[in-house]
């Protein structure tokens, strides 16, 4: 009887050791990674938001905000190009992508239709070779611009407004399309609500808001 249990309780050690053995090991990561990417309205704005929506619905996750002030896409196509291995160590499993508002701006940082749809076709270039945790393809989430105020002082102009319209959100629309990556329409958010953007940033309630849009978007990406 005793050479019983002796057994019983060796085999119950070993079992317990593999169990903590491959709980160590396991190749399984937990939580989620998102890289939010873009100008001044990602860097001082909605990703501190988009962790409290996420911590709330009990989602363990870890946001890496990349926005860059003032960036227009060539900019920004500039710092992922001295910044590329360092953000593929981050291995995010989704990129959050929102860039253009700079674009439209008359000073130095101006960008042509062309440019800027050339641009934006390299950054999702980039940002396609980044991988998971697992080794996947990270999933990249693209975002049309909020509207520019038609009270907007230097360095934009009632133009930068039409541009918005005509110009840069349709060219993030047909991008989209062509490299298969689903759109969020942040656009007509703020459109519906323009006492939320006072200026080209939206309010501090307007963040609250365009986070809980990102969320939605997640959602249906199946995070």
């Amino acid at each position: 009887m005793r050479n019983r249990i002796f057994i019983l309780r060796r085999e119950t050690g070993l079992i317990l050791m593999l169990i903590l053995l491959f709980s160590f090991c396991s190749p399984s990561p937990r939580g989620i990674i998102i890289l939010c990417a873009g100008d001044s309205i990602t860097e001082s704005g909605y990703p501190r938001y988009l962790r409290n929506i996420l911590k709330n619905k009990g989602l363990q996750a870890r946001i890496l905000n990349q926005g860059k002030s003032g960036h227009n896409s060539r900019e920004y196509l500039s710092f992922l190009e001295k910044n590329q291995e360092a953000l593929r160590k981050r291995s995010p499993d989704f990129v959050l992508l929102q860039l253009g508002t700079n674009d439209v701006r008359i000073d130095h940082d101006h960008t042509s239709a062309n440019d800027f749809y050339n641009n934006m076709k390299h950054i999702i270039s980039l940002l396609c070779s980044l991988k998971t945790r697992t080794g996947e393809k990270s999933r990249i989430l693209l975002a049309t611009i909020p509207p520019v105020p038609e009270d907007i002082r230097f360095p934009f102009a009632p133009d930068s407004g039409k541009r918005v319209e005509e110009e840069i959100n349709p060219l993030i629309q047909k991008i989209a399309r062509e490299e298969k990556i689903p759109l969020v329409d942040n656009y007509s958010l703020f459109l519906q609500s323009p006492h939320l953007l006072p200026d080209v940033h939206p309010s501090q309630e307007g963040y609250k808001v365009l986070a809980q849009n990102w969320f939605n978007a997640l959602k249906k990406e199946g995070i």
